[in-house]
């Protein structure tokens, strides 16, 4: 998944405010827009070992039930990250520098489709 240079200006713009979020979006933009290898990179600083090709998807599942919130899924929708951004930090859902590529990645991937499993267990359940 690759972001251009004015995708992570847009999400600068957006979250400008939060420390890790900006260390994150420079270490993305460090590895050439590349989301997975910034998050790689980030990973290792944190003290992480991305020991498999999916690790990225398996930290946005573990903040699937917050990510998929009703309230937050129009915002994400329109590729607006900072309530939700603000949300994981002060939950600590994940390590705070993963919160800004984790949330990014399931925008790239589809919030509707990325959401699509949790919806369906909270209608089965229902």
């Amino acid at each position: 998944m690759q972001l251009s240079s004015q995708e992570i200006s847009y999400y600068r713009d957006q979250l400008a405010e939060y420390e890790s979020a900006m260390k994150a979006l420079d270490m993305i933009e460090d590895a050439e827009g590349d989301l997975e290898d910034g998050a790689t990179s980030i990973a290792l600083v944190i003290g992480q070992t991305p020991d498999r090709v999916d690790w990225l998807d398996g930290w946005a599942k573990r903040c699937r039930v917050a990510i998929c919130e009703e309230n937050f899924r129009a915002d994400l929708l329109d590729n607006y990250i900072e309530t939700t951004v603000n949300y994981l930090l002060e939950k600590q859902i994940c390590p705070s520098l993963l919160v800004t590529p984790v949330i990014i990645y399931v925008i790239k991937q589809g919030i509707n489709e990325f959401c699509e499993p949790l919806s369906y267990q909270l209608n089965i359940n229902n």
